[in-house]
Parts: structure tokens; sequence; C-alpha cells
């Protein structure tokens, strides 16, 4: 059964009981990321996020980690674009002790000065072992160019100017506008009683301002194609190509889901069977999209030998002109039917999923629709409006490159891309 409350501070709550198991997760999702942030403090929510480890008025780093580790529980969390989640997962007879931790950690994070200075330099090494890893980065320095007037564009993390330079006043600044009850949705599922589980949440929301709700820069749409070539010395070539995609709003995103698990979105995908399997010219090939609230790309990519690189080109944009003239068959809008049903049943059997599932609904959409409306809006989608979006997406705006790769290799990347490049 799930439960949605509106606590009197302006926190969203919504619970789920599963009287059959005997876990509990709880995710804690604040509506600040990347794209709320300023350019003198880009990495600040996520440097935030490490932040919340770091120690209370009450509680030392150690205390909270050996909190966790001596009830069995897993305490952890993440930053995103457009929003923060701190989740933790217990045995449901220490969900009460989870709760103390977290909400102490999300209202009494010390920010001690020694942790503040030892943490920059943390995640400057993120930073560094993310930007050794190309075929992570690449999706980065495409996104850096399709927002490239906008905070979405900016890395997660922040850069390596940005995080070296931050300053304990206006971090916390920020932390108090952005980790208020009004900023906040609470999901909670597995072994509970959702009466007490308000009640105790209520509680540990006393004495704290509901605040006012925070919006981040609204998107302009004035897309113009680009190229982002960088050079670093690889061994292989990575290439995202991309056009602008749809928010996480727009009715068509069913159809974007099952449109994405056909062309490139698995092994079965006829870019994985075709550059990967039949012509062996990538080991990674796949295309995904990125959806936010007033904004969304759709992106091909494709990590492959700088001596293939017209090869590589000639057979994507050959199997996105056939999968424009064409769309999709039958068979295949079943079995993608069939597959988005596995995947979101089989997810429901696990606590964390189901968390994620309220807490992500309830921030993006304000509300939570049951597995089975899902699914008939995913069953209602048919070939023709699949072949409809394809040609709104792919077909009319020009694509834009970014490629990571040796100089010499980019000049070829760029040469390749546009002799390939045009579609009907």
């Amino acid at each position: 059964m799930i439960n949605d409350y509106k606590l009197l501070n302006g926190c969203r709550l919504v619970t789920e009981e599963i009287p059959y198991v005997r876990s509990a997760a709880i995710g804690i999702y604040i509506r600040v990321g990347s794209r709320h942030e300023a350019e003198y403090i880009k990495g600040a929510a996520h440097f935030i996020e490490h932040m919340l480890f770091k120690g209370t008025e009450s509680r030392s780093a150690r205390d909270i980690a050996e909190s966790f580790e001596s009830i069995g529980g897993q305490l952890n969390a993440y930053t995103a674009k457009e929003y923060t989640c701190v989740y933790a997962r217990t045995l449901d007879e220490h969900l009460s002790l989870a709760m103390d931790i977290l909400f102490d950690m999300l209202f009494a994070a010390k920010f001690a000065p020694k942790d503040f200075d030892n943490e920059k330099k943390v995640i400057i090494e993120e930073i560094n072992m993310y930007e050794d890893t190309p075929d992570d980065l690449i999706h980065d320095v495409f996104a850096r160019q399709m927002w490239s007037q906008h905070p979405l564009g900016s890395p997660i993390l922040g850069t390596r100017d940005s995080v070296s330079s931050f300053e304990r006043g206006p971090i916390c600044d920020f932390y108090r506008d952005h980790y208020q009850p009004s900023n906040m949705v609470i999901a909670v599922a597995g072994n509970i009683d959702s009466v007490k589980v308000k009640d105790a949440i209520s509680a540990h929301l006393e004495g704290h301002s509901g605040g006012d709700l925070k919006v981040g820069q609204e998107v302009q749409r004035n897309y113009r194609c680009f190229s982002n070539l960088v050079e670093k010395p690889t061994e292989q070539v990575q290439i995202c190509i991309g056009v602008p995609g749809i928010n996480y709003f727009d009715e068509r995103r069913h159809a974007l889901n099952i449109m994405n698990n056909v062309f490139g979105g698995g092994m079965s995908s006829r870019l994985f069977q075709s550059l990967r399997e039949e012509l062996g010219l990538a080991y990674s090939v796949y295309s995904y999209p990125a959806a936010y609230s007033d904004s969304g790309a759709y992106s091909l990519y494709i990590g492959t030998n700088p001596g293939r690189i017209d090869t590589c080109f000639e057979a994507l944009f050959k199997e996105i002109r056939s999968f424009l003239e064409t769309g999709i068959t039958p068979l295949e809008l079943e079995r993608t039917q069939q597959l988005i049903k596995s995947s979101l049943y089989l997810g429901l059997e696990n606590v964390m999923n189901r968390m994620s599932r309220l807490g992500k609904s309830m921030l993006m959409y304000g509300e939570v629709h049951a597995p089975e409306e899902i699914m008939d809006r995913i069953l209602a989608v048919d070939a023709q409006q699949v072949h409809e979006l394809a040609l709104s997406l792919l077909g009319k705006e020009p694509f834009s490159l970014a490629a990571i790769a040796p100089q010499q290799t980019l000049n070829e990347v760029e040469r390749a891309f546009n002799h390939y490049w045009t579609v009907p």
C-alpha cells in the first residue's frame, strides 16, 4: 500500500508498506544538483553530498560509518544534475536508528575546516580519475557543449579550478539555502508502519523552516549543431553524436523508451547487432536519452580503433537512415514492450528499487503511478508513434559531434563525420 503525505513544512513523504520482507529502505531526495549552481561554485552540490558524511555536532565520520556497519546497514548518496539523494537500507528493526543518523547528517553537518580542506583534495582526485576514463568523460564533453550557456552543461563534480577555490562560507550558505524541508521528497519502502514513519519523520523535521522551493535557471531553446573535440593521448577514439531530445514531462517518453531499446539500448538493439556483432567495429556501442525537467538530448556512443573511423560513421548513419525509413517492426515493438514489463516488475522485487521509484516519481511528477498504469501506457504505444518520434528527433535537427582522441585522429573524425552525417 502506497501512502502520500504532505508535511506541514512543505516536505513530501511517500511510503509503501511491504509486510512480507524484513528490510526497509529510505531515500531523501533534495531538489539541488549541478544545474542550481552559480559559476563560481560549480560542483557545490556534489561537494556538500561528500561533507554530509564527514560528521555532525554529535557524531564523527567514524561514528556514522560504524553505526551503520554495526547493524549491517547500507548508507550512501549521489548527486545528479537536478537533485541529490541520500539513502539507506537496513533491517526493518533498525529503521529508526537509520533515520536518526540520516537526519542528523542532513541538518547538522559540521563542515569542519580541516575536513573541508581535505575533501577538496579528495574530489580533485575524483575529477582526475574521471578524466582518465575517456569512455565516461565523452558524455560530459558532449553535454558541456549541448548546454553551453546553461549550468546543465557543467560537470556534476565541478572542475579542478572551481573545487580548489571553494570557501567554507559560500558553500555553507548554499547548503542552508537548499537543504530545507520544502526542497525535499522522502521515500520509505519495506516492512514499515506508515503512520509511525510519518510521525518519526515529522519529529525530525521540527525546528527546521520550510524555506522557499528552489527552481533552477530555465533552459532556453537555442540549439545549434557543434563539434567539441578534446585532444587526449588515448588508444581508442571516443565518439558521441546527438541531437536535442525531450524533457521527462513529455507524453512521448514511453515511445522514446521503446525507440531507444530497439535502436541502441541493449544487446538485441540494431546498433549493437550491426556495429558490434556483425561488423566487429566496437566493443561498446549504444544510444541513450538524457531527460530533464525542461530539456533533453538523444545521443549515440561508440568507442573504436582510429583506423575504423570511416567505416564506423558509414555504418552508424546507415543504421540511422534505415531506422528513419522503416521504423520498427511489430515483432520489435512487442518484444520491447515485454522487455520493459519484465524489467519493471522484476525491479519491484527489490526494496531499494521500490523506494527509488517512489522518490523519483514524487520528485519529478508530484505523484506516483501504479506499475499497471505505467504498463498500460507502454502497451498503448504503437509502431507509428515510435516512427514519428524517431523522425522528429533524428530526422530534423543536424547531428552534433563530440570526440576524444589524439589531434591527428580528431581531424579524421571531423572529416568523416562531415562526410557521412546527412540523413533524410
